[in-house]
């Protein structure tokens, strides 16, 4: 089944905007019903698991990336596919693994859509991405962000 391009009252989700290879973007998706599957680290795996192999086929260039416990940030420089059929892979790959591992048969994992912001030449990368990989000390989860085991950033 194809994912609707339009919102509840059917407007066009996406209308005028298109995806630029090469553009740095901040992606954010959220888990149904807000549902903190990812406090179980190891579903969170499942989905960084995913990433990787997106990273690895070279349809993104990973930044930097949080798996909060109901939703992603990702910070990444897009490869040739658009941002909706890329996070359409996404998003279904790592519900089946997660789904699977978790015996969540017929739930549904993701909301529908996705937030992106494309970012401008002059926005601060290394900031930003800290502001990213933060979330869990401002969440409260952790006192250091070395405790948390769902984040990465390039500039390690």
């Amino acid at each position: 089944m194809r994912p609707s391009l339009f919102d509840h009252r059917g407007q066009a989700l996406r209308r005028g905007r298109f995806s630029e290879p090469g553009r740095i973007y901040l992606l954010t998706t959220v888990t149904q019903n807000r549902d903190p599957v990812f406090m179980n680290w190891r579903l969170g795996r499942l989905l960084v698991f995913e990433m990787r192999m997106l990273h690895e086929r070279a349809q993104v260039f990973s930044l930097a990336w949080v798996v909060m416990p109901d939703h992603l940030h990702w910070l990444i420089e897009l490869g040739p596919q658009p941002l909706a059929p890329l996070m359409q892979r996404l998003k279904s790959r790592s519900a089946i693994a997660i789904n699977g591992a978790a015996g969540r048969n017929g739930k549904r994992l993701w909301q529908k859509g996705f937030h992106d912001h494309a970012l401008r030449h002059d926005e601060d990368l290394k900031g930003l991405a800290r502001y990213i990989v933060a979330n869990p000390l401002r969440a409260g989860l952790v006192r250091r962000i070395g405790d948390y085991p769902l984040w990465d950033a390039v500039w390690l």
